[in-house]
C-alpha cells in the first residue's frame, strides 16, 4: 500500500476546508463562531498553528490513524478531493437572502 509520503496530498491551498470546520462534527471544536477555524488567518489563507496543528487537519494522519484499513492513498485522496470540489462549488454558488 503507498504511504503518504510517496504522493503528497494536492492541496490548492484555498483555505476552503478551514473556513467551513462547522460542516463536520470533528472540526466544530475548532469555529471560532462563524464557522472558520480560529487559526485560520485570510490575509495569507494559512494556519496560524500549522505545524502543531490537530490531527484531524493533517490528511495523512488521518488517513494512517482511520482510513488505510480501508482505502489505498489514491483512492483516499480522491474521496478528499471530492470534498474539496464540493466546498469549492458552495463557494462559488450565489447565496440567497
Amino acid at each position: 500500500m503507498p504511504t503518504p509520503s510517496c504522493s503528497p496530498f494536492p492541496c490548492s491551498q484555498c483555505g476552503l476546508c478551514c473556513q467551513n470546520v462547522h460542516l463536520a462534527a470533528e472540526t466544530r471544536f475548532l469555529d471560532r463562531g462563524d464557522g472558520t477555524c480560529k487559526h485560520y488567518q485570510a490575509a495569507n489563507k494559512s494556519c496560524g498553528i500549522y505545524h502543531q496543528r490537530p490531527d484531524i487537519c493533517r490528511v495523512d494522519r488521518q488517513y494512517q490513524l482511520h482510513y488505510a484499513q480501508h482505502y489505498d492513498w489514491d483512492r483516499f485522496v480522491a474521496l478528499n478531493l471530492e470534498v474539496c470540489t464540493t466546498l469549492q462549488a458552495l463557494e462559488t454558488t450565489p447565496q440567497a437572502n
